[in-house]
């Protein structure tokens, strides 16, 4: 198995026009295929930004026939190349709704697909606040999928805040992570780069995470500097504040030795609280 590759992370600042939003993306793989790139991850909700949560279900379908997941893998077929759509708002059978991540291979098919398990609710000092839950409903499986190149783990954005779940997919084979998202501009100035290049210190594992960028609708902003990080914290990529494409070459074996040098997976022990 080759265990390296060229990744890229688009960057993009999605609204509420759908056709729009998924025709600039397309425009984005075209061009990040021409440069070489394997492996193309897209942000979080990479088809839609609807800031009000009402509406947001009327502007979703099921995945079957959902535009821009069809959109994406015609792309990932026609080029030949493996997309990780960050994620769709994707209708389930029994009417939820699940922000859903999608593994594409080189042939257009979904080869793994993970529904965001941390629902992002908060309430910020400023009066900013989000209520995912509203409308979204929340996975129940963490997911490590196979690629040509090896394992990979997949989240979605508030994911990156809960560690254990970065541990457990590194201790079950994941080697590089993905963390597609559309991180806050007030939480992204804050903690996004400390977090991202946490997951990959503690896990050993590259990270890919492409971010959404810019103002999208009403007050809502996205952070940017989508980051490519290696196993040992070193930030490969970072796109700035504006959409676009980075890249990094990436080599898996460097996984197997940052596991050597600090073979923390296997060093957990059982413990108990005590409280005085």
């Amino acid at each position: 198995m080759k265990t390296t590759f060229n990744a890229a992370c688009v960057q993009n600042t999605a609204t509420r026009d759908i056709e729009a939003n998924i025709d600039w993306v397309c425009e984005r793989i075209v061009e990040a295929h021409s440069e070489g790139a394997d492996f193309i991850a897209l942000p979080e909700t990479v088809g839609l930004i609807e800031p009000v949560s009402e509406q947001i279900p009327d502007l979703c379908f099921e995945q079957e026939n959902d535009a821009g997941l069809a959109a994406f893998r015609a792309q990932a077929r026609d080029l030949e190349v493996s997309i990780l759509v960050g994620s769709q708002l994707i209708k389930v059978p029994d009417g939820r709704i699940v922000n859903r991540s999608f593994l594409l291979d080189d042939k257009g098919e979904i080869s793994a697909h993970y529904d965001k398990l941390h629902l992002f609710d908060i309430q910020l000092s400023n009066g900013e606040f989000y209520r995912e839950s509203d409308v979204i409903a929340p996975g129940d499986k963490a997911v490590v999928a196979t690629t040509p190149w090896g394992k990979l783990g997949m989240t979605v954005c508030y994911d990156l805040r809960f560690a254990a779940l970065y541990r457990a997919l590194a201790q079950n084979g994941a080697q590089f992570i993905t963390i597609p998202s559309a991180f806050t501009q007030t939480t992204g100035k804050a903690h996004w780069h400390m977090l991202v290049r946490a997951r990959a210190i503690e896990t050993g594992c590259y990270i890919i995470a492409p971010n959404q960028c810019g103002h999208h609708v009403d007050r809502r902003a996205s952070w940017g500097h989508s980051l490519i990080v290696d196993p040992w914290g070193k930030v490969l990529a970072d796109a700035g504040a504006e959409p676009g494409i980075v890249y990094a070459e990436i080599d898996l074996s460097s996984v197997e030795r940052a596991h050597r040098k600090i073979p923390a997976l296997t060093h957990d022990r059982a413990f108990s609280i005590e409280y005085f």
